[in-house]
């Protein structure tokens, strides 16, 4: 069927792209879903750009998260969770957060409960599930001064009992999510696989016919209808998280925080392109084919999706902006009064980075907040 190659010929690591090229060779028609090339792009245990020892996050690294901009979230979010752990009556609870970056947000939540509940501290256990080493590494470094800290992987915590009293957490987690692509090509929904182009050098879409039942049945679900040449993403990770996170919590919340929107914005038909992105030095585009392994890939989060799955595990709730979240837990109370002296004071940066969460497009807006309760 139809390939596209992409702009310009293929650029990144060159052991990455050989291994995938490998991978391509393997395959009936030379083509596998975009899905298995963003998991190896992403997340290839030797060489995936999750696990390069370079920075990712902040000026260095090539985006920003809310972490970034002060301690507001952090802040927040600490208010949140010593209010859930006090309305269910909890003694000894725990946080659980996936995917937790450098461990900034983790500190600013840490020593906001630390300030806030001395109590609510004491009694908390806070476990960090992270894939990537460089992270795992940057995160004991971060939160060496409290000892309530756990690093765990992901089987290690569905195989324990941690799944009362708990607050199960993510920001930006689900985004990153390998992906699959489809599109509506001559009235029949396809998929956008990936294949090799000798001519150009470059990895290329190449369009085969859309016989993935789980694909199939999250676009039925989903309600999903595209316009003849839409494309649109499929992230089947983020409902199987959820399902497995949903169905092993047996008292709790699960606080999940991205960037997306209802299925019904998502896939609407102003959306031809989708909203695959990708990142790098902080500069946002849409070729996937270039820098392999060397750029964050993301894709918008079906929220409507998330709500779905997760009430079928008895978990229930609702999405919020991030500016509305902010504000119900009392963001304006962190602002303050200054002369202006001194505009690189702790008021003064205070005041900048509750405005930046408040105003900016992207922050405020595009930003979700998804709350989920489970009560036994």
């Amino acid at each position: 069927m139809d390939r596209t190659p992409a702009v310009g010929r293929t650029t990144g690591n060159a052991n990455l792209i050989h291994k995938i090229r490998e991978r391509i060779d393997s395959r009936p028609g030379r083509v596998i879903s975009f899905r298995d090339y963003m998991e190896s792009c992403l997340y290839d245990e030797s060489y995936g750009y999750y696990c390069r020892d370079v920075a990712k996050i902040g000026k260095s690294g090539d985006y920003y998260t809310s972490s970034s901009v002060g301690t507001v979230m952090g802040e927040m979010l600490a208010k949140a969770f010593i209010r859930y752990a006090d309305e269910f009556g909890w003694n000894r609870w725990r946080i659980v957060e996936w995917g937790g970056g450098t461990g900034r947000l983790a500190a600013q939540v840490l020593d906001a409960v630390r300030r806030r509940s001395p109590e609510k501290y004491e009694q908390l256990e806070y476990w960090l599930i992270e894939r990537s080493p460089y992270h795992r590494q940057a995160q004991q470094e971060t939160l060496k001064s409290h000892a309530c800290v756990r690093h765990v992987d992901e089987a290690e915590w569905f195989a324990s009992d941690a799944n009362d009293a708990v607050v199960v957490f993510s920001n930006e987690l689900i985004d990153a999510f390998p992906v699959h692509r489809i599109c509506l090509r001559n009235g029949k929904l396809c998929e956008i696989g990936v294949t090799w182009d000798d001519s150009g050098g470059v990895f290329a879409d190449k369009l085969v016919p859309l016989t993935d039942e789980a694909v199939l049945r999250y676009v039925a679900d989903e309600n999903i209808t595209l316009k003849e040449g839409q494309k649109a993403e499929v992230n089947l990770e983020a409902v199987e998280w959820m399902r497995r996170v949903g169905r092993f919590v047996r008292e709790g919340c699960v606080v999940t925080i991205d960037y997306g929107d209802s299925a019904e914005e998502l896939y609407a038909p102003h959306r031809m392109e989708g909203t695959l992105m990708c990142y790098r030095n902080h500069i946002a585009h849409d070729n996937p084919y270039v820098h392999v392994g060397e750029q964050d890939m993301t894709a918008h989060v079906n929220f409507s999706a998330l709500v779905r799955v997760g009430r079928q595990t008895s978990l229930d709730g609702s999405w919020t902006t991030q500016r509305e979240f902010l504000t119900a837990e009392g963001v304006f109370e962190l602002l303050s009064e200054h002369d202006g002296a001194d505009p690189f004071g702790p008021a003064a940066r205070m005041n900048r980075a509750v405005r930046q969460l408040l105003v900016s497009d992207r922050m405020s807006e595009l930003f979700k907040v998804l709350v989920q309760t489970k009560k036994r």
